[in-house]
């Protein structure tokens, strides 16, 4: 499973560290705080309904349950964090029915996995990012609609049925709603049909298979959904402009 949705469903104190080049990421949500520092290259971070611009140098602070997306412009280097809300747990509670109204951040001090080796050291960090977030903007209490329950219900579908068959009208079957209500929802708050965000995802998790497993490609495909061949690879040449074969090959 890709590491960014299941960190931090736990409530214990977990941290990841990593460095992602040229990625992207589809709309999704968890527990886990998320903070996405730009090193190099353009990246568009879109979060619920506002979307920003990083250059290198910045930052946004996802919190808790908030939809967010990442998308590479071009080219894009960026450390990624992922923290449960356990290890920053005053600012969680001061702030846990609230947002922030500006999630974009500047980072004037060094971000540096060789000085984050013990848990004392992550602390520390991680409050010098909340410390920067307070002082940069206000806050807001959380509102949910029922629309936007309704998208994190589709998501969370999405992520326990991207490996076997998974339609929309499935997803209507399963949360008791208008077939034709659901597609044009989706669609509103995804710029994406259902089958172009469920492709996407499963072309993802792909990526991260090929890239962190010894999978054979078929088993891959298999796993992400997929139980023809010709339709993984051209799925795969779509969105990453390479075949599967080719794109593990350069890794």
């Amino acid at each position: 499973m890709y590491f960014f949705e299941k960190h931090g469903i736990d409530e214990k104190q977990t941290f990841n560290y990593t460095i992602l080049e040229n990625n992207s990421f589809p709309l999704h949500f968890h527990r886990a705080y998320e903070i996405i520092l730009v090193e190099s290259g353009e990246m568009l971070i879109k979060i619920e309904e506002t979307q920003y611009e990083l250059k290198a140098g910045e930052a946004v602070f996802v919190f808790p349950n908030q939809l967010h997306e990442l998308v590479t412009v071009n080219q894009s280097v960026c450390k990624l964090l992922i923290f449960s809300p356990e290890m920053v747990g005053q600012f969680y509670t001061s702030y846990k029915r609230s947002v922030p109204k500006n999630n974009k951040l500047p980072i004037s001090f060094d971000v540096n996995d060789a000085h984050l080796d013990t848990v004392f050291a992550q602390k520390s960090m991680l409050y010098k990012f909340c410390d920067t977030l307070i002082k940069s903007t206000d806050f807001e209490g959380i509102t949910l609609s029922s629309k936007r329950k309704i998208i994190q219900n589709i998501l969370l579908y999405v992520d326990s049925h991207y490996s076997r068959e998974c339609t929309l009208k499935r997803v209507a079957h399963t949360l008791q709603y208008d077939y034709a209500y659901l597609s044009k929802l989706f669609y509103q708050y995804t710029n994406l049909t259902f089958t172009e965000y469920l492709n996407r995802y499963r072309i993802t998790q792909a990526t991260y298979y090929l890239e962190s497993t010894e999978f054979t490609i078929k088993e891959i495909a298999h796993s992400c959904g997929y139980n023809n061949m010709r339709t993984f690879n051209r799925n795969f040449r779509h969105y990453k402009a390479s075949s599967p074969s080719d794109y593990r090959k350069n890794l």
